[in-house]
């Protein structure tokens, strides 16, 4: 085989337990973060991001104002302890400018930006631990931060990686597996089916690309469920702090998170 590592042993578990197509843990956190307008935190496995968002708001520059709809503007900082690597990573790094590059592509066409003109809408994303995964953990953090936020989208946008191993398809990789593996990000629309990004991060034959293109989307509907309920139970719990009187600093997304359910069967 060649490989440092152990990717899959004989009885067909990873070199951290799990089978081919078992995605690590899942934990979402969508409690208010400082000022933002939405938050979200989601950990999935030891990949841990924090999106923050504001807006839509006035666009600080008249340079970024786009007369018929909003900007969306994108930053991302990769905290130094999150990786092995101690090398400080800068704005203009590569790797960070490419991340921000495909997170705004991908929600481009997901916001209705079409009913905010001249205005921005900042999203902020912070790297707290990487171990693969990196993309897609940002961009179901980032669906759930504008959820919150009260944004409109046309739909969830659920994002997972998975590569193949010898002839072996697999899930949600970790740093280990990526490192070792060609390997691909889907990032899917559930309710239509439509996908929003796929970028391949190594080259991978055309014959084992149907496969992994497809089990990957097929988890995307498992994280879909898992998005949904916590959006679900966020609004469970501001209902039931609006209805006791409690101003609780609940923004008044309620609406937004219900009218997106609504449509959300």
């Amino acid at each position: 085989m060649g490989s440092r590592v152990e990717i899959l042993n004989d009885g067909g578990y990873r070199s951290d337990g799990r089978r081919q197509f078992e995605l690590r843990d899942i934990a979402i956190d969508l409690s208010r973060h400082g000022q933002a307008d939405g938050s979200a935190m989601y950990t999935q496995g030891l990949t841990e991001v924090l999106v923050t968002v504001f807006g839509p708001r006035e666009a600080k520059l008249r340079s970024q104002t786009i007369h018929n709809r909003a900007n969306i503007n994108v930053e991302v900082n990769i905290a130094a302890f999150s990786t092995g690597e101690r090398r400080k990573r800068s704005r203009g790094d590569k790797r960070i400018l490419e991340l921000g590059a495909a997170i705004k592509s991908t929600f481009e066409p997901v916001i209705q930006t079409h009913l905010y003109p001249r205005s921005q809408i900042d999203i902020f994303v912070q790297v707290l631990q990487q171990d693969g995964g990196l993309l897609s953990a940002a961009i179901n953090a980032t669906t759930l931060a504008l959820i919150t936020a009260g944004i409109p989208l046309f739909d969830y946008v659920c994002a997972v990686s998975s590569g193949v191993h010898s002839t072996h398809a697999m899930l949600d990789l970790t740093t280990l597996e990526e490192n070792d593996v060609p390997h691909l990000t889907v990032a899917v629309m559930p309710r239509t089916g439509k996908i929003t990004l796929v970028t391949l991060e190594t080259r991978l034959h055309s014959d084992r690309f149907e496969e992994v293109f497809r089990i990957a989307c097929e988890a995307g509907k498992v994280l879909h469920e898992e998005m949904r309920n916590a959006i679900k139970a966020r609004t469970s719990a501001l209902a039931r702090a609006m209805g006791e009187g409690h101003p609780a600093g609940a923004p008044s997304n309620r609406e937004g998170d219900e009218d997106f359910e609504m449509g959300d069967d």
